[in-house]
């Protein structure tokens, strides 16, 4: 088993664990409070994306790093502390767009860390703590497409990852706006750039901040490029169980004292104004007026 620490807390493989934690959470424990589940089991699981950078993704250990991963860490040293767990291990789950929340609302995972937009529709089955990220609709493309608008790709290619909001968006904008793209569905976010960098598609449509991420990771980032105008901007919230009031209190609680304290700042600058892994490449993404408006408003309200 592979051990290490990180804020006196340890992490372990989901998979080694997975037989315990199953045994352990019967259908009835999955309805208790994740507090709860967390003092009697002494393991908190927490899911991580393996592409969302520089939200959530895969160091160069193969082990999850990012802003969301961070602020998750910071979350979990809470429960440890109201729970008086100081043996607390932290279990870590790789979950898809299409599997993070059937994971949470079945108690396989605690608490979602990813790049999750805050929407109207999925707060009916999930309760979304306080929004800690705001971003729009945009297109990653060859730089050589000739492509620099949602217009310029009538008649193309147009890769969205299953299972987001963003493909829905753009579903119902291309029927409004009568381009006639053909919507490809994508795996993962990295399976979008790769058919963008193999030519299957002609672009591929995410999140601005998660393109310009994969932009910096690619293996030439000169080669692509980030286009169009922000479509439809969408808050990211941590996902949290709908059920569970008590454990979405102190979640807000934590984002709250980070907001307030200006350590919430000091990661921004970490994750998005510094040089991050795997390549030591800088995103050079100032903080949004919404964002700065959020750290005082403290809101959880959903983009739709």
């Amino acid at each position: 088993m592979k051990k290490s620490l990180s804020t006196n807390t340890a992490f372990i493989s989901i998979g080694f664990i997975s037989a315990v934690i199953f045994s352990a959470f019967s259908a009835n424990v999955i309805a208790d409070s994740v507090l709860d589940r967390v003092k009697s089991s002494g393991v908190m699981t927490i899911s991580y994306r393996e592409s969302s950078i520089p939200f959530s993704y895969l160091g160069d250990n193969g082990r999850p790093v990012g802003f969301s991963w961070e602020i998750c860490n910071k979350i979990a040293d809470e429960v440890k502390k109201q729970v008086g767990r100081p043996d607390m291990v932290i279990a870590s789950q790789a979950v898809t767009s299409q599997n993070r929340i059937p994971l949470l609302q079945n108690g396989t995972i605690d608490l979602e860390c990813g790049s999750t937009t805050n929407s109207s529709e999925r707060a009916k089955q999930v309760a979304f703590a306080t929004n800690y990220f705001y971003t729009g609709t945009r297109f990653l493309t060859m730089a050589n497409s000739g492509i620099k608008s949602f217009a310029d790709l009538k008649g193309k290619k147009l890769a969205v990852t299953t299972g987001t909001t963003n493909y829905q968006v753009l579903r119902k904008l291309s029927a409004e706006q009568n381009i006639s793209l053909e919507l490809i569905g994508a795996k993962d976010h990295a399976d979008g750039l790769l058919m963008v960098e193999s030519g299957r598609v002609d672009a591929f449509a995410m999140d601005d901040i998660l393109l310009y991420g994969l932009r910096a990771s690619s293996k030439d980032p000169k080669r692509l490029m980030v286009v169009g105008d922000p479509i439809q901007v969408e808050p990211y919230a941590i996902m949290v169980n709908k059920d569970d009031p008590q454990f979405k209190a102190l979640v807000d609680s934590v984002i709250a004292n980070l907001m307030k304290s200006g350590e919430f700042d000091k990661l921004y600058k970490k994750w998005f104004e510094s040089n991050i892994p795997p390549k030591g490449i800088n995103l050079n993404a100032p903080m949004s007026k919404e964002l700065k408006a959020n750290m005082k408003a403290l809101s959880d309200k959903p983009a739709i």
